[in-house]
């Protein structure tokens, strides 16, 4: 709603402390976040004008960054939470000398432009994290502020001491991931990281006192914050820089409250919540522009700006320069530090893992805390951790502690029962960069961490996402724990390695393989609770060879008359069942293990054929949905319906995932007419 009479007295002294040079740029950046959208007929222009002022306060006065020098270890992180906005944050790159030219402005939520309709990673300059789904740039600042601590006490504060910014709006805070998230931060003090909430007080429906009445500041005062309630400063840049100042001076993770109005200086539109996602009409623009004493014409831009900003950031005690003269004197740590940070967190152990013996029963989630216990020693770049769930999910990392206020350096991290702020903190380490996080729940639970994991694929962030309890074979917790449909709806995403490995010694050399993987895709290595066999002579040669392939033929058979395909524990049951088709009915088949299909899809399609090998009658065994099989076999053995709570065993029998089904299947469909 609307308040002119807060709105006069702004509009009277507009920016309030601004240099010369600061006042150009907060008039530039309103004009181009009204020009952008409105060239793009999309966008959101109210919010990204409000925060001008609040922008270049940071850019300016605020935050250690380099436009030269992008990619500096030791720049500040910002992230803008609300990623509507981000004609802002392009702007505020364009402005500050980036390279982000004018016809990327212009070309706003273009196709294939610089500049999408919400922060990309890896798209834009200063875009350190993608950002949109409200929340989840809150808590991937959490994350990034645990990595720059961890790295921080590894490597000494002369090389790494900067800080993590966040500017959240009302959408943000009522997204349930920010209470994950904030309690976390406040439990473990990250005194680096400073979220500014930008307080406007309206959402798409309306205002927000629609649907939110929260005291703000005593919610995260009760998480342990420091909170500085700022008030009516939008539009005051040396009350904002001194609540800057005073984040910067706290111990623990601060929320600094910033009351703005969207749409602000527009008379017609400030404070509505048409300003939210409309572009502005011709008339307001003009309004605006002639307010400000700018030209009437699109995209005005100061040509001087980004060079003279560019030699006034690169002056400063704390920039780039004065960074690598401390490197210099620093000896091994920086050419270490630079190592990991280059390297994306990739292990480095050369410990090899010994392999269980074959035939042994042994659950593959076991498998991954041997895995850990011979790779994660020494391995400084691993941050281990799970949503209460440790012990069970096999995720302890040897030679460490948990991190704590205490023990800073620490890299087990207790996540408590937040499995979204663990994702979204894992996405947030990862593309900080120098870290490789690993993170772990039931995999029921995977629904809880899914909108995380989704971001994980879209950024490419080199995450091991870990699911134990795989299937029905959880037993008597019944439905509510049994994953049915998990494995078809995490494979359905892009850019995700969905891993089921077939074994114990399969697993080992799958974890130890990606995690020194410099270029690790978003993973998440789907594991059981029960006890599978470990893999024999040519199988087990096989699975060494082939695994990394995403398929490979487990048993061949230059006579085979059948296929039958599996992943994860059901790869013994297929093998069972081949057994028994040549012992007892003299037919001889072949076995495919396929624990990726990611992987095998993009293999040369020789490759795939010959796996496959179509030309025969094949079928899938899964203890899970069996929609998507039909891409690979003709026929599927699987669960299309919830679980039930019994033994495991007896789960497996009531819904037919055992070696006798298969072998019923295959005896029936070679009777059938073709």
């Amino acid at each position: 709603m609307r308040n002119l009479d807060t709105l006069k007295p702004m509009t009277a002294t507009l920016f309030h402390g601004s240099t010369e040079r600061e006042l150009r740029s907060i008039k530039q950046i309103i004009g181009v976040a009204m020009d952008s959208p409105h060239a793009a007929n999309s966008g959101h222009s109210g919010t990204a004008m409000a925060l001008a002022p609040l922008g270049v306060t940071l850019f300016s006065r605020i935050l250690r960054h380099d436009p030269s020098r992008p990619d500096w270890i030791d720049r500040d992180r910002f992230i803008l939470s609300c990623g509507h906005a981000s004609i802002l944050q392009y702007a505020l790159a364009h402005t500050f000398g980036y390279d982000l030219s004018a016809g990327d402005l212009e070309s706003f939520r273009a196709p294939h432009s610089r500049t999408p309709g919400h922060p990309e990673v890896g798209v834009t300059p200063t875009v350190e994290v993608t950002t949109g789904p409200l929340g989840q740039g809150l808590a991937n600042g959490v994350g990034m502020a645990m990595a720059e601590r961890v790295l921080s006490s590894t490597y000494g504060e002369d090389l790494v001491a900067h800080r993590t910014w966040v500017i959240a709006g009302d959408g943000c805070l009522e997204e349930g991931i920010s209470h994950e998230a904030a309690s976390l931060a406040g439990r473990l003090q990250l005194g680096r990281l400073t979220v500014i909430y930008d307080d406007n007080h309206i959402t798409i429906d309306g205002a927000t006192e629609l649907a939110l009445s929260d005291d703000t500041p005593a919610r995260f005062r009760a998480y342990g914050w420091h909170v500085v309630e700022a008030g009516e400063v939008a539009t005051d840049l040396d009350a904002m820089e001194e609540a800057c100042r005073e984040a910067m001076r706290s111990d623990r993770p601060t929320l600094i409250i910033l009351r703005s109005h969207i749409g602000f200086p527009s008379s017609s539109m400030v404070d509505t919540r048409e300003a939210h996602g409309s572009p502005f009409s011709v008339e307001a623009i003009r309004e605006v522009k002639a307010q400000l004493g700018l030209p009437d014409s699109e995209f005005f831009l100061d040509s001087d700006l980004p060079e003279e900003w560019r030699t006034e950031l690169q002056a400063r005690e704390d920039s780039y320069s004065a960074w690598v003269q401390r490197a210099d004197l620093s000896g091994h740590r920086a050419v270490d530090l630079t190592e990991q940070m280059r390297t994306n967190g990739a292990t480095k152990s050369s410990s090899s893992v010994e392999e269980y013996p074959a035939g042994k029963g042994v659950a593959t989630r076991k498998a991954l805390q041997h895995a850990l216990d011979a790779v994660g020693v020494g391995a400084i770049s691993l941050v281990s951790g799970s949503a209460d769930l440790t012990d069970n999910t096999g995720v302890i990392l040897p030679g460490t502690q948990a991190h704590s206020p205490v023990a800073p350096d620490g890299r087990q991290v207790h996540y408590g029962v937040r499995e979204f702020a663990m994702g979204a903190a894992m996405v947030g380490m990862a593309l900080h960069g120098g870290i490789r996080p690993i993170g772990s729940t039931f995999f029921v639970f995977s629904d809880y961490v899914r909108p995380a994991i989704r971001l994980a694929a879209l950024s490419h962030a080199a995450t091991l996402f870990v699911f134990t309890h795989d299937s029905v074979g959880v037993g008597e917790d019944g439905p509510t724990h049994q994953p049915i449909e998990h494995l078809m709806s995490l494979r359905a995403m892009p850019n995700l390695h969905v891993v089921r490995p077939s074994d114990a010694n399969e697993t080992v050399r799958i974890v130890a393989s990606l995690l020194s993987d410099q270029e690790m895709p978003p993973t998440t290595l789907i594991l059981t609770r029960q006890d599978v066999p470990v893999l024999t002579g040519t199988e087990a040669e096989a699975s060494k060879i082939g695994a990394k392939n995403g398929a490979y033929v487990l048993r061949e058979n230059k006579d085979a008359v059948y296929t039958i395909v599996s992943t994860g524990s059901e790869v013994s049951l297929a093998l069972e069942a081949s057994d028994r088709l040549r012992n007892d009915h003299a037919l001889a088949t072949r076995v495919v293990a396929m624990p990726c299909w990611a992987c095998f899809d993009s293999m040369p399609n020789n490759y795939k054929a010959a796996v496959l090998q179509r030309s025969i009658p094949s079928v899938a065994i899964e203890a899970g949905a069996t929609l998507g099989w039909y891409r690979y076999v003709d026929d599927a053995i699987g669960i299309d319906s919830f679980g039930i709570s019994a033994p495991a065993g007896a789960v497996f029998d009531h819904f037919g995932i055992t070696a006798s089904a298969v072998v019923d299947h295959v005896v029936r469909s070679l009777k059938e007419p073709a």
